[in-house]
């Protein structure tokens, strides 16, 4: 009901505003909001006042208008003004409930498939070969993966992309030191500890003349398609991935082996891409390079900044990747939108990318390109995550942390699991603990990484959810009854189902502004209602009558399944006994 008041509203300006002086800014951002104060209303909207400022109009009789454009909505039982032009929905209470039904009928819980689903490339995680995956990959990865799921949900058809860095000058270092090493043990190599064997090799790079003259023969080998070179590239790349899938899968996340697109898929476009820049003049030669200028950046002096897409010796640098990538993406994959889960640090370079795909006609206007950025990941000193020593955190590492943490958490807390069981609920705490610390986070925005406030069974955190949802399936094992229609005859019960509808709307929301802690943090306030729901409404206690507890118990059964729903659009799994 709030999504379908918003676009009658949107529709109702555009009507009201016959001589076109409202900016679309302002209807694009036109907002109904739940009421905290149910007895003004369920929902609400200011649009009356910026409105009338637009048209040279008293905001009341704006309001007026609106109203009578809404009058007769379905589901509307009246529409009151309240000061000086704010607009007060109250819901139709029968219609309510019907949408309640409907909601528990669904096993989509009301959220509608897109009415025009896109193609949607959605490019995150991305690791680099022979280098183990570090907390610094972890947000790029989980947010990327709420996105996806939730996008899939919603009907898009999405292809997730690991742009992982899989090409480049160090790889002759890499291939050179990976022979010496499995020359002297006789055998294959199993990289378990890739963060020495990258230092082990770069320093036989920076302090042996004859191994880095291999190397940089191996370069040249590897970038000619010599079959040695190609073997030993393509041993390490698998080794690292390999490893990789098995944090992928630790995590929950959806990635696989058939989602990876590392900066190798696009070498032999590159050429290509540079000749068809300089014919059509977008990019001229500068002293043996060749560069893209955009006027529009500039330096700190004033100086428009130059965009190398091919060095003086012929090699390319990212930016020309990046621009292959987006033409291969919609060349190739038909994308129509592109999502670039990478961090902030990276906007003005996306931004360079894109102009230059754009003015080649490699993006056309149609595609979207968005950056979703995110922060960085802080110590509680405020600086960067790092070990005691200052070091890198190895993703796995951390991982194995919060496990061990919730298994003393749990003996602690007297729990009577063992086995399997017992290392299914460890696993899904720490891991969801982890995550949801991460994604109920606004993503653009540094985040402080703290152990107990992540663990904690209390607040917005992914136990604390995990708990609620546990909680309420075991009404249901001691229940004498199933659950019936529903009635709503207490305020709590009419805070719940309020927030209930509202669920398919926040999907929406996420899917369209790519930030998860909007789903998150209407799982936190969904359980807090539930529980005023609880603590007021008695479900199954005696003396309760059989119809009244078998509503509720419908409220407590759909409350469950949009935890559930919810939690698993994050990427984090609830179990029924915790």
């Amino acid at each position: 009901m709030k999504d379908k008041i918003a676009e009658l509203l949107k529709k109702a300006v555009r009507e009201i505003d016959t001589a076109h002086e409202v900016s679309p800014g302002l209807i694009s951002a036109l907002k109904v909001d739940i009421n905290k104060d149910r007895s003004r209303g369920d929902l609400s909207c200011s649009i009356a006042m910026p409105l009338s400022k637009a048209l040279h109009r008293n905001p009341r009789q704006v309001a007026e208008d609106l109203c009578a454009k809404l009058a007769g909505l379905e589901g509307i039982e009246r529409i009151e003004i309240a000061g000086p032009g704010f607009l007060n929905f109250f819901l139709d209470h029968d219609y309510t409930v019907r949408a309640l039904e409907r909601m528990c009928d669904d096993p989509r819980l009301g959220v509608e498939l897109c009415a025009a689903p896109k193609i949607t490339v959605v490019d995150y995680s991305a690791p680099n070969v022979a280098k183990e995956m570090a907390v610094h990959h972890l947000r790029s990865t989980v947010i990327g993966d709420a996105l996806v799921r939730v996008l899939e949900f919603l009907g898009h058809q999405v292809i997730r992309a690991n742009h992982i860095g899989d090409w480049g000058t160090q790889f002759g270092m890499l291939i050179a030191y990976l022979e010496e090493v499995e020359n002297s043990s006789g055998q294959g190599m199993d990289l378990s500890d890739f963060e020495a064997f990258y230092r082990q090799a770069k320093e036989r790079y920076d302090n042996d003349e004859d191994f880095a003259v291999r190397a940089r023969r191996y370069v040249v080998q590897l970038q000619g398609g010599d079959e040695y070179c190609l073997g030993m590239w393509r041993k390490l790349v698998n080794l690292t991935m390999t490893q990789n899938q098995a944090l992928y899968h630790r995590l929950d996340v959806t990635l696989s082996e058939g989602d990876i697109m590392g900066e190798s898929l696009y070498n032999e476009m590159l050429p290509g891409i540079v000749e068809d820049l300089i014919e059509r003049g977008i990019a001229v030669e500068d002293h043996g390079a060749i560069v893209v200028y955009l006027p529009q950046f500039k330096n700190k002096e004033g100086q428009v900044l130059g965009n190398i897409v091919r060095k003086q010796d012929g090699g390319y640098l990212y930016t020309t990747t990046d621009i292959a990538c987006i033409k291969y993406r919609v060349d190739k994959l038909k994308a129509q939108r592109i999502i670039y889960v990478v961090d902030s640090r990276q906007h003005q370079h996306l931004l360079t990318v894109w102009e230059i795909a754009r003015k080649a006609g490699y993006a056309p206007e149609d595609v979207v390109l968005e950056h979703c950025p995110f922060g960085m990941m802080l110590g509680k000193d405020g600086r960067p995550f790092k070990t005691r020593s200052g070091g890198t955190v190895k993703l796995r590492d951390l991982l194995d942390e919060a496990e061990e943490r919730v298994s003393r958490l749990l003996s602690e807390r007297g729990s009577n699991f063992e086995g399997a069981q017992r290392q299914e609920v460890v696993h899904n705490i720490a891991i969801g603990a982890v995550k949801y610390a991460d994604l109920s986070k606004n993503r653009n925005t540094d985040y402080v990484f703290d152990w107990d406030l992540m663990l904690s069974f209390e607040g917005n955190t992914a136990p604390y959810l995990q708990y609620a949802y546990s909680r309420i399936r075991s009404i249901f094992r001691k229940a004498a009854t199933t659950p019936g229609a529903i009635t709503l005859t207490d305020k709590a019960e009419e805070e719940l189902a309020a927030k209930l509808l509202s669920f398919p709307a926040t999907v929406t929301a996420v899917g369209s502004k790519c930030q998860p802690h909007l789903l998150c943090t209407y799982l936190y306030e969904l359980s807090e209602v539930f529980m005023s729901f609880y603590e007021s409404c008695p479900v199954i206690k005696e003396g309760v009558p059989l119809s009244v507890q078998q509503s509720r118990l419908k409220l407590c059964e759909l409350t469950s399944a949009v935890l559930r729903r919810g939690l698993d659009l994050l990427g984090i799994k609830v179990m029924e006994m915790m």
